[in-house]
């Protein structure tokens, strides 16, 4: 026994105690501080919770850039998306629409990951996003660097038998690998294959070719991607693409997956990202992709690679958040 004051306490030996600390290992310093997206009620990430409570639209923040080959600081990306949301609202005056009229929202806050433990991360990732698909919601991720995909995309593929994937981005990401690693930021789409995504239903739309190895184009064209690289957009416009793009990954499919990289938007418009495109769409190009693509429904979709350390003003989270609420909106309009 050992004595404190006049209080006597039994003595735990230091191999048995258990240290209480809540942020030591909770990814504070990668998640927000307790903000929401759209000031919204947070709720667990629980199917049976989501049901209950008839949440049919779900933000999952996915604090990880760990990798990222580029520019990090993607880390941040979720805490500057929930932070530049609290200057816009669920009504949109020109369309007279109230997107609250038609989902119910929630956060779901972020996932817990573990610093330099892709493959742990990457597992609780898609459980939790799997937990929310199968509550009846549409999950809605903010990245991260792209790898966090991979995981949507693995708990997407859980819960429809027959998805589409569309992506926008000015990369391919069809990396098999990046020096032996098969998680990086690279790899997306050639992981979404290999959770059993069928090719012949993913479109990549927005490419630029200045920015892309010769093996990810061969590999999108072996296994029969659709590919609308940026001249296509400038040439047909964003309205006839997405069209296009939305009647290949929809056909006969289940549901369709949208994954936005914000580099896909040229530097002057996006400059917070690890790399910037020069030339890449304008935010109305964007706004106008997203908004058509978008139609036919989604049963979920993320948003990657928003950089804070190099978004001055905070002009590239707020455009993010932008296409996130355009997209929504395309689904009931």
């Amino acid at each position: 026994m050992v004595e404190q004051g006049s209080k006597t306490m039994k003595e735990t030996p230091m191999s048995e105690a258990k240290i209480e600390d809540a942020n030591a290992f909770a990814g504070l310093l990668h998640a927000g501080s307790g903000g929401t997206f759209m000031r919204l009620p947070s709720v667990r990430a629980d199917a049976e919770t989501v049901r209950q409570q008839g949440i049919t639209a779900a933000f999952i923040g996915f604090p990880w850039d760990a990798m990222c080959i580029s520019r990090t600081g993607t880390n941040y990306g979720p805490r500057a998306l929930r932070e530049a949301s609290d200057q816009f609202g669920f009504y949109n005056a020109n369309l007279d629409l109230n997107l609250a009229d038609h989902y119910k929202f929630a956060d779901c806050g972020d996932v817990a990951v573990i610093p330099g433990a892709a493959v742990r991360t990457m597992e609780r990732a898609e459980r939790m996003i799997l937990e929310v698909l199968n509550g009846g919601a549409m999950p809605v991720t903010f990245g991260g660097d792209h790898s966090i995909t991979i995981a949507c995309a693995r708990a997407f593929k859980k819960r429809y038998a027959n998805p589409g994937l569309i992506l926008i981005d000015s990369h391919f990401d069809t990396a098999v690998d990046v020096g032996g690693e098969e998680l990086n930021h690279a790899c997306p789409i050639a992981r979404a294959v290999d959770a059993g995504f069928d090719p012949a239903k993913i479109v990549i739309i927005g490419t630029n070719g200045w920015l892309n190895p010769k093996a990810e184009f061969d590999y999108a064209r072996q296994k029969g991607i659709s590919l609308m690289p940026l001249e296509m957009v400038l040439d047909k416009g964003p309205l006839a693409v997405a069209k296009e793009a939305r009647a290949i990954a929809g056909a006969g499919t289940d549901s369709v997956y949208l994954t936005f990289d914000i580099d896909a938007i040229d530097g002057a418009y996006a400059p917070g990202t690890g790399v910037p495109a020069a030339g890449g769409l304008t935010s109305r190009e964007a706004i106008a992709l997203v908004s058509e693509l978008s139609r036919g429904g989604l049963g979920g979709m993320d948003i990657v690679e928003v950089s804070p350390p190099y978004d001055h003003d905070g002009i590239t989270s707020r455009l993010a958040v932008r296409i996130v609420l355009e997209a929504l909106a395309g689904t009931v309009s």
